[in-house]
């Protein structure tokens, strides 16, 4: 997959789930819901947001609420428990805005 950039607004369909990286760095996942113009079906994408952006979106953000994410669209590959390989597409966010705090 060819790295492209989005912007895109979708409300967060759980809790952020807030980790460090073993240098400490935080790291933010988010699974955010966007409608769909011409389905009842929203379109989930998984956002990771790294560093202070992080910390405040395990602080300020809740399930439910309105997110305004812009960052880069990328595939990563990794080892699931099962041992098979998995690719997983994902925004790597430059930026989340919290419209509705």
């Amino acid at each position: 997959m060819e790295n492209t950039y989005e912007i895109f607004m979708g409300r967060l369909g759980v809790n952020p789930e807030l980790k460090y990286t073993k240098k400490q760095e935080p790291v933010c996942s988010l699974s955010v819901a966007v409608d769909q113009k011409h389905t009842d079906k929203p379109d989930w994408k998984r956002v990771i947001v790294w560093g202070k952006q992080a910390e405040l979106c395990s602080l300020y953000l809740k399930k439910g609420k309105e997110v305004f994410v812009q960052g880069r669209m990328q595939s990563r590959e990794f080892e699931g428990r099962d041992g098979n390989k998995r690719t997983v597409i994902e925004c790597n966010a430059r930026l989340i805005g919290f419209p509705n705090l």
